[in-house]
């Protein structure tokens, strides 16, 4: 088995509808490009015959395919950090399952990390995306740039190409809530980007749930960025100002005028108490996020459990 010039990480879930036509998309494509590579999948504790599949495909090609499989389910971005821990090539391309973001414009990251670049992201051209997801895809990427030093037109992209060491800085990272693209973006030196085709998912359901895409972008604001915080604390700031100014007007037009002897009282303090203590529970809420970060990161529990790996034993 020679050593693989690139490698092709792919996460699968689920993904037994999308797996033969995947095989029979990308192995021609990466087999066309005459250089050696290996293609790593990892099983994310699927229930369906997904495992079963690329055991199949493990037998056809032994030579440049691997496949580890997880215990349990943990997730799309410590199913690519597992094999980012594992991959042999220079060059790192991370690939969607469900087809949605084409094995044929592999060839398109490749010429741009041939040129020097050490993070290529895709840009998903006529998105084939729902209007709720392509409109909340906006809003999330406008409140990444206002929060964080991220620069990432389209963030969602899981099509995208990352040289050796920038690979081999995310693992040594150590990072327990991590969003991958934005940790190489962090780590690259030469970052640059590529408009690739977007197509409908070829069979079955999404894996991101509505809960699951906000949860992994307040990962992505909170893992790289103290901004939520700040604002957080001028906000407060703002509201105890006008609470101190409402106070102060309420005894002007009380005692001062004589003025709203009927409403004056506990109901009109206990509107201000209700405001102060929501704005306090934001954030015990923001401050609790950041703690339990930590706490996480303390603890040091192992991130994943590989219950088997399928992989030929490389030439010495």
């Amino acid at each position: 088995m020679s050593v693989p010039q690139f490698s092709v990480v792919i996460p699968v879930y689920n993904e037994a509808g999308n797996l033969p036509t995947l095989f029979a998309r990308l192995y021609p494509v990466l087999d066309a490009l005459g250089r050696p590579y290996e293609v790593v999948f990892t099983n994310d504790g699927s229930h369906d015959r997904s495992f079963a599949l690329l055991q199949e495909q493990y037998a056809r090609r032994p030579d440049v395919t691997r496949v580890i499989d997880f215990n349990a389910n943990y997730g799309q971005h410590m199913a690519v950090m597992a094999a980012f821990e594992r991959v042999r090539g220079a060059v790192v391309v991370t690939l969607d399952a469900d087809l949605q973001n084409p094995p044929e414009e592999i060839p398109k990251l490749l010429e741009k990390t041939d040129a020097g670049f050490d993070c290529v992201g895709g840009r998903r051209m006529n998105r084939r995306d729902s209007f709720f997801r392509t409109q909340a895809s906006k809003v999330i990427n406008a409140v990444r740039r206002h929060t964080t030093n991220i620069e990432m037109t389209d963030q969602g992209c899981m099509l995208r190409a990352y040289s050796r060491p920038v690979v081999d800085a995310i693992v040594r990272s150590g990072a327990t809530n991590t969003f991958i693209p934005a940790l190489a973006y962090s780590f690259a030196s030469k970052p640059t980007e590529v408009d690739v085709r977007h197509e409908e998912r070829h069979a079955g359901v999404s894996n991101y749930s509505l809960y699951k895409l906000i949860r992994l972008n307040f990962d992505l604001i909170t893992s790289f960025s103290i901004a939520p915080l700040e604002y957080f604390t001028m906000f407060a700031l703002s509201c105890s100002g006008l609470s101190l100014a409402l106070v102060a007007v309420l005894l002007v037009r009380r005692f001062a005028l004589n003025l709203d002897r009927e409403t004056f009282g506990v109901f009109t303090l206990f509107a201000i108490l209700f405001f102060l203590l929501s704005v306090a529970m934001v954030g015990i809420g923001l401050i609790g996020e950041y703690v339990g970060r930590t706490y996480q990161v303390v603890r040091s529990r192992q991130r994943y459990f590989v219950r088997e790996i399928l992989e030929a034993k490389p030439a010495a």
